[in-house]
């Protein structure tokens, strides 16, 4: 299993996950189709899965152009009604199959959207598996509660996504990274993981390059929302519960002005 980016509109990740087996392929939320058949000719793999993370336009708008470009695609979605040209419904728990090797569990993640999905991949190699998660999981950051609630968002993160193996690669819809980590540390001013993550992350954006992937432990060490069952983040926000501390946190990130 080979994963690529693809840098699309103005801060936005398609990916390209290759089973390398077969040279069959799958794309991440395709926002700009003609860049993404361009990679896959470039690498010379063969486009036959589209998986949308969720509706919102920057992630399923390209979906019916792909569609005309390649007719016998297949695209998966949490709902056939919302996502552009959804052609299989998929829920929580649901397998797919890319190639020989390449085995996908879809997680639903609701909050950021109702059907809000994120995609479960894991090799027959001895690479560590991989979690695109749209727009529920941000490196050191989540996505904005539009149609969900805090208890939505702690199951989706820190129960569903937080169960996840520690190694596991999270790739998420937006380099957002620097700026989170900017307001992780407003959280926890004495957090040196997040200082050192910030460093890096910094240095690379300056080179032109990605802050993507983190894992899951890297997540739990730096990302507040992925903190909050622990005592002393709690205390700090002043809240007694992780789903009212959560609940905080995006309250304060939603006014931050970074």
């Amino acid at each position: 299993m080979k994963i690529h980016h693809i840098p699309c509109l103005d801060d936005n990740y398609a990916y390209l996950i290759i089973d390398e087996s077969t040279r069959e392929a799958a794309v991440v939320d395709p926002a700009e189709p003609e860049k993404v058949v361009k990679a896959a000719r470039e690498h010379g793999v063969d486009l036959k899965l589209v998986l949308t993370t969720h509706h919102h336009w920057d992630h399923a708008g390209g979906n019916e152009k792909i569609k005309q470009l390649i007719p016998e695609i297949k695209v998966y979605g949490g709902s056939i009604d919302n996502v552009k040209a959804c052609t299989d419904k998929v829920e929580n728990g649901d397998k797919l199959s890319l190639g020989k090797d390449t085995d996908i569990l879809c997680l639903h993640t609701a909050c950021h959207t109702k059907g809000h999905i994120s995609y479960y991949v894991t090799g027959k190699g001895d690479e560590d598996p991989a979690v695109f998660t749209g727009d529920t999981l941000f490196v050191a950051g989540c996505g904005k509660f539009f149609e969900g609630t805090a208890e939505q968002m702690y199951q989706s993160l820190c129960v569903t996504l937080g169960s996840l193996p520690k190694p596991t690669r999270v790739y998420c819809g937006h380099e957002y990274t620097v700026k989170n980590l900017l307001f992780a540390l407003t959280i926890e001013q004495e957090n040196l993981k997040i200082k050192q993550k910030l460093s890096w992350a910094q240095q690379q954006r300056e080179k032109g390059l990605p802050t993507v992937p983190s894992t899951i432990e890297e997540e739990m060490e730096t990302n507040p929302f992925m903190r909050v069952d622990l005592p002393e983040l709690q205390e700090i926000v002043g809240c007694n519960s992780p789903v009212k501390c959560l609940r905080e946190i995006r309250q304060r990130k939603d006014k931050w002005r970074g």
